[in-house]
């Protein structure tokens, strides 16, 4: 079974929703750059100074794309 990896960039203060949409962008001009059959990206706004930018990529892709555009977390996505 190949889970799904949520790579999750976090953001802090006032400008963090911004800068969490902003980043999505580059989320998905990697993808794009790389040819990757990704789909998932992502911002989420949890409050006015925490936001997140994330991408969900297989198990199987995880370790080459978290060395290339580190994030600061991941979780398992369901």
């Amino acid at each position: 079974m190949n889970r799904n990896i949520k790579l999750i960039w976090d953001f802090r203060g006032l400008t963090s929703a911004k800068t969490a949409e902003h980043h999505e962008i580059h989320l998905k001009e990697y993808i794009r750059r790389e040819q990757l059959p990704l789909e998932i990206t992502g911002f989420e706004i949890f409050h006015e100074m925490h936001a997140i930018a994330y991408l969900v990529v297989p198990e199987s892709y995880m370790i080459s794309i978290r060395d290339a555009l580190k994030p600061h977390r991941g979780e398992v996505y369901e």
